[in-house]
């Protein structure tokens, strides 16, 4: 069982209410609910406060993320965007009746919550200012990550989360990232990939994100569609059965004739085949040419190619059975 609880909070009573929030918390509920095939992915709770009649009060927001953190589901994720709040005390996500920020709930409750939960994984993804504080070390055990926690943060605890276009600037990050954009060679989107992405993309200079983790499994937030097939991938040890191994190639590798040196073998459909499968590796970075611009140049001149350090990567988890 998957679930998670989407927080997004544009109205407050006492302090200045915000725009992107609730958008920003639809694109994540739509996200996450099916994986890119359309098959069902997390059940998703979604909470929003667009006005007077929508508020999201501090104590329905304690109580709907215990229930997300409660039984032993395989993933619980929290999802909040709103107003957050730091100062001696700790950080607080503040709440629609918040009225001077120490009176949100704070994160230390939503860690002691998560840190007792019995789900396998526990997912805190915050695009809030002062985010960076969840799970930082002070002293208190409410900050220690519990086996199985991930924390994912817009921004450190001493910078502002960032709007544009009606947008939180990390979370449209992420869901290009859920989207595919952080996507493995098998289509799993990880929290790792995903703040790999975030990362890349903000640059040294703007808001950084934040991750924290302490798991020992992999987990997969989402499934999209990978950028090569399965059963290619698995036959890495049949073109590179040791590590180091240089696959040869000849003109008969090649199907298109033209551009071929006289007297070079004609195309042979079984090398033609396995040329096929090569070039699908060299376009996703797990091959490259030996001593030659591109894989045809190697054909054509009966060169080899030979896997990157990517490639041995996932030539070892073929050979270990882990694909």
């Amino acid at each position: 069982m998957r679930k998670a609880l989407v927080v997004g909070i544009d109205y407050y009573s006492h302090v200045g209410s915000l725009h992107g929030c609730v958008n920003d918390a639809y694109s994540v509920k739509s996200i996450l609910e099916r994986h890119s095939d359309g098959s069902v992915n997390f059940g998703v709770n979604l909470l929003t406060a667009t006005g007077a009649d929508s508020v999201i009060a501090r104590g329905g927001l304690k109580d709907n993320i215990a229930e997300l953190f409660k039984g032993d589901s395989d993933i619980a994720l929290l999802y909040f965007a709103g107003h957050g709040h730091i100062e001696v005390t700790g950080g607080y996500l503040c709440a629609s009746d918040c009225q001077r920020g120490d009176d949100g709930l704070s994160l230390d409750e939503v860690l002691v919550l998560a840190n007792q939960s019995k789900a396998k994984n526990k997912v805190i993804i915050l695009d809030s200012c002062h985010s960076g504080i969840a799970g930082t070390p002070s002293g208190h055990k409410s900050a220690e990550l519990s086996e199985g926690m991930t924390i994912l943060t817009a921004s450190t605890e001493d910078q502002y989360a960032t709007e544009t276009n009606g947008s939180g600037v990390f979370t449209s990050l992420l869901v290009d990232a859920l989207s595919g954009a952080a996507g493995n060679l098998v289509g799993d989107v990880t929290p790792g990939s995903v703040y790999a992405h975030v990362d890349q993309s903000l640059g040294p200079w703007k808001q950084r994100p934040v991750f924290k983790t302490n798991v020992k499994t992999f987990v997969s937030l989402r499934k999209v569609q990978p950028p090569i097939e399965l059963n290619h991938l698995q036959r890495l040890t049949e073109f590179f059965p040791q590590p180091g191994h240089e696959f040869k190639l000849d003109p008969s590798f090649e199907s298109e004739e033209n551009g071929k040196p006289k007297g070079a073998a004609a195309a042979n459909p079984k090398n033609t085949e396995k040329f096929s499968v090569l070039q699908k590796y060299n376009r996703v970075g797990l091959v490259v040419p030996v001593d030659a611009p591109h894989m045809w140049h190697a054909a054509i001149h009966s060169k080899a190619c030979k896997l990157t350090v990517l490639g041995e990567h996932y030539r070892k988890l073929v050979a270990d059975g882990l694909l």
